[in-house]
């Protein structure tokens, strides 16, 4: 059992097994009690965000909220910790099961992302926050630096929420119109809406990258 990732040894090896156990493998071992790691992704999402948010409030202190929102959403998108995990060698530690295996799962970004959040997750269990800060603030902090130097990916979910916002009788909400293709190849299509009107569509492998692509879409026909 692997009990050490990134020198943060676990003094519960089985919260990092857990992390490290992907849906599809889960699905494959249902008789062995494995589980999934997406509750460790959930509490992981937000353990990110606020490590994130502290930081940002700390060393941006004349920074509005709006543009620390934005920072924020930059740091902690998907691509940015599909390069995290490359930089840890998330990849070769997955548990995956034997189609995304063969899929390159271990590769997706979406599933790394996912992945890295987990990891998060049960460093903080294991360890408290301050195992999870030293986990994750220096990719915070070098991120942050990037998105300074203006390196960085447009978040069209941030910008689009902005601009619905200045209405506040009108809601912005992204759901799922297809999914197809095998767990290892899975292809979305997301509409986004305003109120109960659905104006754009956008598609990814993840549902991540498809609310994206939708929100890109909106954007582009609002002429923004």
């Amino acid at each position: 059992m692997i009990d050490e990732i990134r020198g943060y040894r676990f003094k519960d090896p089985a919260l990092l097994t857990n992390a490290l156990c992907h849906s599809s493998y889960a699905n494959e071992h249902k008789d062995k009690g494995v589980r999934s790691n997406e509750r460790l992704e959930y509490l992981g999402d937000a353990v990110l965000g606020m490590i994130s948010a502290e930081y940002i409030y700390n060393r941006y202190k004349d920074l509005p909220e709006g543009e620390m929102t934005k920072l924020r959403a930059s740091i902690v998108c998907e691509q940015s910790l599909y390069e995290f995990a490359g930089e840890i060698g998330l990849g070769d530690m997955l548990l995956l099961g034997k189609g995304e295996i063969s899929g390159g799962g271990n590769k997706r970004p979406s599933v790394l992302a996912d992945a890295v959040e987990a990891v998060l997750a049960a460093i903080y269990l294991d360890g408290g926050i301050k195992a999870a800060k030293d986990f994750i603030l220096e990719f915070i902090m070098n991120k942050a630096e990037t998105v300074e130097k203006g390196h960085i990916s447009v978040d069209y979910k941030t910008t689009l929420q902005e601009i619905v916002q200045k209405n506040h009788q009108e809601t912005l909400s992204y759901h799922v119109k297809s999914e197809s293709g095998p767990d290892h190849d899975k292809l979305f299509v997301i509409e986004v809406y305003i109120n109960s009107n659905p104006i754009a569509e956008g598609s990814g492998k993840s549902k991540k990258q498809a609310e994206q692509a939708a929100a890109k879409a909106a954007l582009e026909l609002m002429g923004q």
